[in-house]
C-alpha cells in the first residue's frame, strides 16, 4: 500500500514573512549606525588638518619662551603657517593665540574640532573641545 503523505517542499508564506521582518528590523538598526560610522571616518580629515598645526604651536611656545600661555602663536605669525584654503572636507583651520579651530565642510555637518594648549613645567597638554563632541564625531 502506498502512503498518501504529502511531502512539503519549500517555505510557507508565514516563514518567508518572518524572515523579511527580521531583515527589516536589522536594516532599521544598521543603516543609521553605518551613516554615523561613515561620518566619523570623514571627520578624521578635519582632525588631521588640525594636527599639523599642533606641532607648529608647540614649537612657537618653546622657541618664543612664552611660559604658561601661547599669546602670539597665530596663523602666519611666529612660525605658525597661514590658514589654508578650504579643501576636501575641511572648510577652515584657524590658529589664534595657540588655540586651533578646524571646521568641517557641510558633508560633516560643519562641526568644529578645537585644540587648546595648556603649558606646564611637565610639558604641553592639549584639551579637545568643539561641536564635534556633541555631534559624536570626536
Amino acid at each position: 500500500m502506498r502512503s498518501l503523505q504529502k511531502v512539503q517542499k519549500g517555505f510557507t508564506l508565514i516563514e518567508l514573512m518572518i524572515v523579511v521582518a527580521i531583515i527589516g528590523i536589522l536594516a532599521a538598526i544598521a543603516i543609521p549606525q553605518y551613516a554615523t560610522y561613515t561620518k566619523k571616518a570623514k571627520f578624521t580629515e578635519v582632525v588631521n588638518a588640525a594636527q599639523g598645526f599642533k606641532s607648529q604651536v608647540e614649537v612657537c611656545i618653546q622657541v618664543e619662551n612664552l611660559g604658561a600661555n601661547a599669546t602670539g602663536c597665530s596663523n602666519d605669525a611666529k612660525g605658525v603657517a597661514a590658514a589654508p584654503t578650504a579643501y576636501g572636507l575641511v572648510a577652515s583651520v584657524a590658529v589664534a593665540n595657540g588655540i586651533i579651530t578646524a571646521t568641517g565642510a557641510a558633508a560633516v555637518d560643519s562641526l568644529t574640532f578645537v585644540l587648546t594648549p595648556t603649558v606646564a613645567a611637565s610639558g604641553i597638554t592639549w584639551a579637545v573641545s568643539g561641536t564635534c563632541k556633541t555631534g559624536g564625531l570626536c
